[in-house]
């Protein structure tokens, strides 16, 4: 029609489309309520079918690509110099920046080689918040993981461009009581994953390089999500809005001595992962160790697929369009229950919506574990398995009690988001029936995955 203005369309889709279906199972409340007590109500022990909607984790359950798919045919599965570690390599290599990769098959493996190279008992390792494996790791060492979040973390209901901040002063102070030889190195998650999948901003990371320079102590980063905390930057901290998000990636690890990875994350991977460091001769005794438990330094214990499927992945997480669908998509997740009564930490990050189980269940003391209750009871109400990140997962390190909702990458569209949307508003509407928890059984590590519980 002459004469007429036809406005740009304002709604964010999906950027792909679906070649190939996997079925949801549904169950009934009685079988639910049967499946929890079988398990000692801890959602780890329920089986994978018996799950309706799966936001346990965003590790290792993306969607991979036709392009992915693709490059697992071209797989060369040589025991020793195997051609796709080359392709690996050459990618993390224009990543990264660091001279070495050694090829791991998850990220926990990363961390156990990184800590037990680097670490002695008595030493002391920060970050600004460390996750369930990495400390663990750093503790079985004899070691001791120290958070050092900003102040403005502990308010859940914050809302900063920037709330993943490690604090800077808090680690120069920490450095000098505790003496420059006391670290062995200093953690930077980005985003900050048991902090509310926060962003770091690059000013951060160049605050805490300047820090760790100073002192002589290499700047690891927990690059899980990289790719996330590369989009953030680009949206919200000045001078870098025209910057493409792997400009702004290879900025970040540019102020990097080395790296963790899990490629479950942000490589869309199933399975894999890699140790970087620029130090030849931790890069020796980091190789020895991988020989002894992972394999040969050219596939780390995974197939030559899986390497492909990495490489490719590292380059499909940085496009804009699969970026800003992915941090807007979770938005609508958080913005949706948090407008509606339901306390969130403010504002959404990039892979997780976490729920702020203390606020939401006042009722319930942190040692009769909130979040783990309120995982239980959206389990019984909708089949929608979720994850306790509060004193089950860190005992008397827990800063929160939150339940954190992961999204997987690809997996899920907008109508199961919408249920889930549903299910929680529900379960709020009911909340203040919600019954604690106790431990009956747990082992002496990583306690939530497979402790047994009963309720109060």
């Amino acid at each position: 029609m002459s004469g007429a203005i036809i406005l740009p369309v304002r709604t964010i889709i999906e950027p792909f489309r679906i070649k190939s279906v996997e079925p949801l199972h549904h169950t009934t409340t009685a079988e639910r309520e049967r499946y929890l007590e079988q398990a000692g109500y801890n959602l780890f022990r329920i089986d994978a079918r018996n799950i309706l909607i799966d936001l346990l984790t965003d590790s290792g359950t993306s969607a991979m690509s036709t392009e992915q798919w693709a490059a697992l045919m071209r797989g060369d599965e040589s025991y020793a110099g195997s051609e796709s570690f080359f392709r690996l390599k050459r990618a993390v290599d224009d990543l990264t920046g660091l001279r070495h990769m050694i090829p791991t098959h998850q990220g926990r493996a990363a961390e156990r080689i990184l800590f037990t190279v680097a670490c002695k008992p008595g030493n002391l390792v920060p970050s600004n918040t460390h996750f369930d494996t990495t400390r663990a790791n750093i503790e079985f060492t004899g070691a001791r993981a120290v958070d050092l979040p900003i102040p403005e973390a502990a308010d859940t209901q914050a809302r900063l461009d920037f709330k993943g901040y490690m604090d800077v002063s808090a680690l120069g102070d920490l450095i000098r009581s505790e003496g420059a030889a006391q670290v062995p190195l200093v953690m930077l998650t980005v985003t900050n994953n048991s902090g509310g999948g926060q962003p770091v901003s690059m000013a951060n990371i160049a605050a805490v390089k300047e820090v760790c320079a100073y002192h002589n102590i290499p700047l690891y980063l927990d690059a899980c999500r990289f790719a996330e905390n590369a989009w953030f930057i680009r949206e919200r901290e000045t001078g870098y809005a025209d910057w493409t998000p792997k400009r702004i990636a290879q900025k970040m690890f540019s102020y990097a001595d080395g790296c963790t990875f899990s490629a479950k994350k942000d490589a869309f991977a199933n399975i894999g992962g890699f140790l970087c460091t620029n130090d030849d001769r931790i890069a020796q005794r980091e190789s020895d160790l991988l020989i002894l438990t992972e394999g040969f330094p050219t596939y780390g214990g995974l197939a030559g697929r899986d390497l492909e499927a990495i490489a490719v992945g590292l380059e499909e997480i940085l496009d804009i369009d699969y970026l800003r669908y992915r941090i807007v998509s979770t938005g609508y997740l958080g913005r949706h229950i948090a407008d509606r009564g339901v306390p969130i930490v403010e504002p959404p990050g990039g892979h997780a919506i976490y729920i702020d189980a203390a606020r939401m269940l006042p009722h319930i003391p942190p040692q009769q574990f909130p979040g783990q209750a309120l995982a239980v009871e959206l389990y019984r109400h909708a089949g929608i398995r979720s994850v306790e990140i509060g004193t089950l997962m860190f005992g008397a390190a827990a800063r929160h009690e939150l339940l954190r909702l992961a999204i997987p990458r690809r997996v899920y569209t907008q109508s199961h988001i919408d249920y889930v949307v549903e299910a929680i508003l529900e379960v709020n509407a009911c909340k203040d029936r919600i019954r604690g928890l106790e431990i009956v059984e747990e082992p002496p590590f990583l306690r939530h995955f497979s402790a047994r519980f009963r309720q109060l």
